[in-house]
This record gives C-alpha cells, structure tokens and sequence, in this order.
C-alpha cells in the first residue's frame, strides 16, 4: 500500500509540474505572437544594413546594430568578442554565356563561389565536359578534363523529404571541386546550384583550395538550375560548344570581427550556461533573411521573451551571434575556444540555422540518458503542431562546444523552400513570414525554458561520471 501511494503522489507531482510549464510556455506563445520585437529587428538587418559578407561594412554595421538592441533588453551583461575573419570581395558582377557558334550566343546567371579566384582579366572560353560528380573525373581522365571546364551537375535528390540530406548528398562537388577538378588540368569549374527548384537564380556557397599552391588553383562558379539544364541539353546536342565567363573576386588579409553576446545572469545557478544563437554573416547576394538573420533575431527574441513574461532562470541565458559561419566558422571556433579556456559549463547549446519557416521541432545531439527526459516535454510542444524530437545534427557555429555533458540542439523548420533562397539573390525579407519566425522564436524560448526548470548538472554529465 505504502508503495502504491508513493507512485500517486510521483503522478501528481509529475501532472502538477507539467501543468505550470504547459502554463510558461502558452505565455511565450502568447507573447510571441502578439507582441513580437524579432520581425522588426530583422526589417532593419535586412531592408538597412543588407548582406553581411564576414570582414564587409555590413557586418559591422549589423554587429553595431544588434548590440544596441541587445543592451535595451536590460540583460545583466552585453559584449562583443573578438574574432579574426576571412575577406573575400566579390568584384564586379559575374558574367557568362555559352556559345553555340561564333557570333550565337546565349547569356546564363552566373555567380562566383566564396573563395574563388578571379578568372584572367579577358574571362575563360573553353569547351566544357559534364560531369555527375566529382568520382566522375577519375573515370574520364585527364585526357578528357585537361585544358577544359568541368562542369559538375548532380542535383539535389527530389525523392529526399529531408532536403538538408539532399544538400548534403551534392554539396561537396561545390565545395571540393575546383581542387579535384584542377589535378586532372581543367582551367575552371561550373557547378550546379544547391537548389531543388528550376529559376534563374545562382546559388553562392563556400569552396575551398584545401592546401593547394596559389598558381595551381583555378577559378569556380555556379550557375542556376535553368542555366545547367539549359548547358546539359546543348551540350547534348553539340558537344563542341563552348562556355565563357567572368569574374573578379579577391581574396584578402584577414581583418578583425566580433561575435555579438548578451546574457541574464541565472539567480541560482549561474555558473551553468544555456546558450541561444544564429550567425550574424551572410552571403553578399539577397540580405540574409533566412539564412541567418531568422535565426539571430529568435535567439535575441528568447532572451526577450524572458523579460517580458516575468521569467526568471536558474541559469544563465546566453544570446551569440556568431560571425564568419559561412566561409570559415571563425565565430564558432573561437566561441568554444574561449569557453573551453574559461572552463564554463554549457548545459545547453541551441542553435537556429534552418530558415524562418513554421517550425516542426527540434533535433539533439546528446546522450540517451539527456534524449530521454526531453522526449518526456514532446506532449508541451504538441499543442503548437511542433512534433519533431529526433536525434541527429544540431548546428555548424556550436559543433565546437560538443563534449560528452553538453547538449546541442538546432531548431528544425519545414525545410521544403529553405534551398529556394539559400545562398542566392532571392533570400530576402519579404521572403520570411512574420508569424512563422515568432513559432520559431517562441518554440526555442520554451525548450530554453524546460531546460533551465528541469535539467541538472548531473544530468548533464555523461552516465557513470
């Protein structure tokens, strides 16, 4: 009997627990969704300071910006932290055709992937060979690439619902191809953009060199899906035709930067970290809205919807946007470097880097013993459709803080339009919809808030330890 009312009142502890947090979070909702600061933040980012390219006036003027707002928030502390970024320039716009006969020719969008070298001052025309991936050049050769451009056309997989699985299942042929395509003596490459929809809009994205010395590099480019079926079927019909372009990126020194930090001191734990946030950078094409200005704006929003709803955590609550994510994770690095030093003790990481789209959950990179008493919050989330809890990646700027005690999470939007505008001209503000970015907002508050309320430190530490 004894036993019988013990497991009663572990019941109606339980019930009554999650009652007053299924009571925390509709107050986030509500407050989200009624009262939102993040949609305007993001106005400004996008519609006044624009893209954000790592070492650019823009970044610094967005790393200004989002201090100010930060510091009206009445945090305990805001700072900045001192990154050191690549700069990349990107020149003069891009150009390119492909030229069926002399004289008949047909212009294609074209952008320079982030990194590249500049073509000759004249451009590159050359006949170019089609490839379905970068295993593809060691079954043609050299005696088939050399002299040539390479033109790497692997799609994103349609038949994939996850379509960050379709990116990553194609992306290394952006990323590694210049420095595969150039062993076998091609002059440049033209890739494919990451993206699932037909148009006119190339995609950037970073590629790298590797080790590679400076005089055997070679310059690269994406062009838009339009452009690639269009050069797929042409050379189809006539192999001999040939693909000019243009550009006139630079690589420069590297130049000094910040990641953007602000927090509330946990009354009663403060020594313990939850951190919220998104990278600051961009890409120089659109404005960044989805990618990362949603993500930056929400974490901000956490912080906010702290303050507004009168909650106050054990812990500390930590906003960072991240600098250089894009073409270098310099931001990340230097984050987990500097936490690692001062031997903070992050409970949680959670970070936003999927688009301001409806959010459907969330997925963990944590243990089981972690992954279980989360899974026990999924019915708080329910009421707002927010199904997804999953293991899996959570985000590249807090990959750095991974140990065997830190929990890393990524909020996980529908992702079915995300690679419509990720990297390219089209990523822009009017493309993000205000009620779907304050979910998101609301969405990470209420996990930050489950956290805060219900993990220990001895949760977090690894099992046996």
């Amino acid at each position: 009997m004894r036993n019988y009312f013990i497991l009663l009142v572990l019941v109606a502890t339980t019930a009554w627990s999650q009652k007053g947090d299924a009571e925390q979070i509709k107050a986030i909702f509500d407050t989200s969704l009624s009262d939102a600061k993040g949609y305007d933040w993001l106005n400004h980012l996008s519609n006044q300071i624009g893209g954000r390219l790592s070492g650019s006036v823009q970044a610094e003027q967005a790393i200004e910006y989002t201090k100010e707002q930060l510091e009206t928030l009445g945090l305990d502390r805001v700072w900045l932290q001192e990154v050191k970024v690549p700069k990349w320039v990107r020149g003069t716009p891009e150009f390119a055709y492909i030229e069926t006969s002399p004289g008949f020719t047909n212009n294609v969008p074209i952008t320079a992937l982030g990194g590249s070298i500049a073509t000759p001052a004249a451009g590159i025309k050359a006949n170019v060979v089609e490839v379905q991936g970068i295993e593809d050049l060691e079954k043609l050769g050299r005696a088939k690439i050399e002299g040539k451009l390479v033109f790497f056309n692997k799609p994103m997989d349609p038949t994939l619902i996850n379509t960050f699985a379709a990116y990553s299942g194609c992306v290394n042929q952006r990323y590694a191809g210049a420095k595969e395509a150039a062993a076998y003596g091609a002059l440049g490459i033209i890739v494919r953009s990451m993206n699932l929809r037909l148009d006119d809009f190339p995609h950037t994205g970073a590629m790298s060199y590797g080790d590679q010395d400076l005089k055997e590099r070679i310059p690269a480019a994406a062009i838009s899906t339009n452009a690639a079926e269009l050069l797929s079927t042409t050379l189809k019909l006539n192999p001999n035709i040939l693909f000019y372009f243009k550009q006139n990126c630079r690589q420069l020194l590297d130049v000094t930067s910040y990641n953007v930090i602000g927090e509330i001191k946990g009354s009663t734990y403060p020594d313990q970290v939850i951190l919220v946030g998104g990278h600051l950078d961009s890409w120089d094409l659109g404005d960044g809205s989805h990618d990362d200005g949603a993500g930056c704006v929400q974490s901000m929003e956490v912080l906010r919807l702290f303050k507004k709803t009168g909650y106050k955590p054990k812990k500390t609550i930590r906003v960072v946007l991240f600098m250089n994510e894009e073409n270098g994770l310099r931001g990340g690095k230097v984050y987990a470097e500097n936490a690692l030093k001062s031997g903070e003790n992050h409970l949680l990481a959670l970070e936003s880097d999927a688009g301001g789209f409806t959010p459907r959950g969330f997925s963990f990179d944590c243990s089981d013993k972690q992954f279980e008493q989360i899974l026990s919050w999924k019915p708080l989330f329910e009421p707002y459709y927010i199904h997804l809890f999953e293991k899996g990646f959570s985000g590249p700027d807090i990959g750095p803080l991974k140990n065997n005690r830190t929990a890393l999470a990524g909020l996980r939007p529908d992702s079915q339009r995300y690679f419509d505008h990720h990297h390219a001209e089209n990523d822009t503000f009017e493309h993000v919809n205000k009620r779907e970015l304050q979910l998101g907002a609301a969405a990470m508050a209420s996990l930050v808030f489950l956290f805060d309320k219900h993990v220990t430190e001895a949760v977090a530490k690894p099992t046996g330890k």
